[in-house]
């Protein structure tokens, strides 16, 4: 192989790469409705495409058809990353305690922190009364219920993380010191 092609086809993987960031930014950008920036990245994708596509139709060897699938694979990779970082959307955690004390410290201090919060009474599996503590932040806030967690030393605890598309009313979704 000549430099020439070698460094074709490295451009073809990082442009290739780079497209399918994009368009795996852009699923993730649909899918929790926020729609302004999906047109910028499809018509950058569009035009990247058409012309990578070209390229791998017009060339006379295998390799360019190589270099363009590992581009698309290594794109989805690092876009899932991305996306782990960005961390866009609402959830709502539902936390289950048994510790009746540690519950209501732990709501309390979330609400400190200008989280909507409710509590309830529950029971578990076998009937045991436990407590359920409902919370509804940002996604990419999630940290900070862990942080206070292991502050009030609750280790491994009983979650269940639900993806929200909208929410309306008197609830806040993000902390008030964030």
């Amino acid at each position: 192989m000549t430099k020439e092609l070698i460094l074709t086809l490295v451009g073809l993987f990082i442009i290739t790469s780079l497209t399918n960031i994009l368009a795996t930014l852009k699923t993730i950008l649909i899918s929790k409705k926020i729609m302004n920036p999906v047109y910028i990245l499809v018509f950058i994708d569009a035009i990247i495409f058409a012309s990578v596509l070209t390229k791998v139709t017009s060339s006379g060897g295998f390799h360019y058809t190589i270099a363009y699938a590992c581009g698309r694979t290594f794109g989805v990779f690092i876009g899932g990353k991305i996306e782990e970082r960005l961390a866009l959307g609402i959830i709502e955690v539902d936390l289950f305690l048994s510790n009746r004390e540690k519950m209501i410290k732990i709501a309390e201090k979330l609400r400190r922190e200008g989280y909507t919060v409710n509590n309830f009474l529950a029971r578990g599996m076998n009937g045991d009364r436990r407590h359920k503590v409902e919370i509804v932040m940002k996604r990419n806030e999630f940290k900070i219920l862990e942080k206070i967690l292991d502050d009030y030393e609750v280790k491994n605890p009983t979650l269940k993380i639900k993806n929200l598309s909208k929410v309306e009313g008197k609830i806040t979704t993000t902390s008030v010191h964030a």
